[in-house]
């Protein structure tokens, strides 16, 4: 099939991408635009069940922004959802990629938008390493987290691209079809030309939404404003709803407005085994045993994914499998203290952040 838009040639050598066509949902930013004239300004209830939000809004062949930052407020479990759902050849972006792994292992993702892919000091992910080798996803784009960040940005203020000095310096711009250098009119210097990114979808974890979309987001935001101005469908999940009125009368940290809004989830601890900012602690054993452990072979984190994600049915069997397994119902209940204590919001002299690693007690 032919490409609709062009391409940088060096970059689809390098990838091995005998169809570009693959690429053009990406950047199209014409059927962006008649998708956003289509959505309903209507101040309406948008509540439904995480099942029926995914069932709905996330289709085979959709590109799914990555959103939250590795294990920080990410929405953890709606991914799950999608891929027990067994969505069929998704395309994954976002900065940092962290759950891209998951996502092929379970058959869903065929395609991926590749920046850093680990969880930071749990370690880097051998698994999504071995996938590309393996031929079990493909890469179409290599980015920065800064210059795929720009181009989310560029797609939330209507502009068709940014020029920037992101990636000269490297050979980023080798491996990614969309970027091109080009020289600086005013100065002659090279530029690189980021095009604005359009997802397909986007899941945006909040800590407080009401039942029209609007969201509020404590502690950084990272890219989710400007992915969910990017995106064609976006879904808000969150630790609560509240009413309307308790956002007209603070609208501070409110950063999601609910006509870019299609489906309100509401999905306490939707974000464990990630961290939710003024809720919970991430569980570091659960991260640990994934990156130093599962990843290893194709066996071990099969045990795994079928353990914690197509074993447990939502957050809540989540919840019990990790009460059981760390130490009863104590270790949930101290997520929440350690959450607390980092950011100063309880008297942190008597939390005690250290801890031994487990290997849970799996059936």
């Amino acid at each position: 099939m032919s490409a609709k838009f062009f391409y940088n040639e060096e970059a689809l050598d390098n990838l091995r991408i005998s169809d570009p066509s693959v690429l053009d949902r990406l950047i199209d930013h014409e059927s962006f635009r008649e998708n956003n004239l289509k959505k309903s300004r209507l101040k309406v209830d948008k509540r439904m069940s995480l099942h029926d939000a995914i069932a709905k809004y996330v289709e085979d062949c959709d590109v799914v922004a990555d959103s939250g930052f590795s294990y920080v407020r990410t929405p953890l479990q709606a991914h799950f959802e999608i891929w027990r759902q067994q969505k069929k050849n998704l395309q994954y972006i976002g900065s940092p990629n962290t759950i891209h792994s998951f996502a092929v292992f379970t058959g869903c993702c065929n395609y991926t938008h590749n920046s850093y892919c680990g969880a930071e000091m749990r370690g880097t992910d051998r698994q999504f390493s071995k996938a590309v080798q393996n031929g079990k996803t493909k890469i179409l784009s290599e980015w920065s987290h800064g210059s795929m960040g720009l181009g989310f940005k560029a797609a939330q203020y209507g502009e068709p691209y940014v020029a920037a000095h992101q990636l000269l310096g490297s050979d980023i711009i080798k491996y990614n079809p969309y970027v091109k250098e080009v020289k600086d009119p005013w100065n002659g210097q090279p530029v690189a030309l980021i095009p604005a990114l359009h997802p397909d979808v986007c899941i945006i974890h909040c800590q407080q939404a009401d039942m029209y979309g609007n969201g509020k987001i404590f502690g950084p935001a990272v890219n989710d404003i400007a992915v969910a101005f990017a995106s064609r469908k976006v879904i808000i999940t969150c630790e609560e709803v509240v009413p309307e009125l308790s956002i007209r009368f603070d609208n501070s940290n409110t950063v999601i407005p609910f006509m870019i809004v299609d489906a309100v989830v509401e999905l306490p601890y939707g974000c464990l085994p990630g961290s939710c900012p003024g809720h919970y602690y991430w569980a570091r054993e659960w991260w640990e045993w994934l990156m130093r452990i599962a990843t290893k072979n194709d066996v071990a984190m099969q045990d795994f994914v079928d353990n914690w994600i197509f074993g447990c049915k939502d957050q809540y069997a989540l919840i019990d499998r990790l009460s059981r397994d760390m130490g009863g119902f104590g270790y949930v209940d101290n997520l929440r203290r350690m959450e607390k204590a980092e950011e100063y919001l309880i008297e942190d002299s008597g939390v005690d952040f250290t801890y031994e690693p487990v290997i849970p007690k799996w059936d």
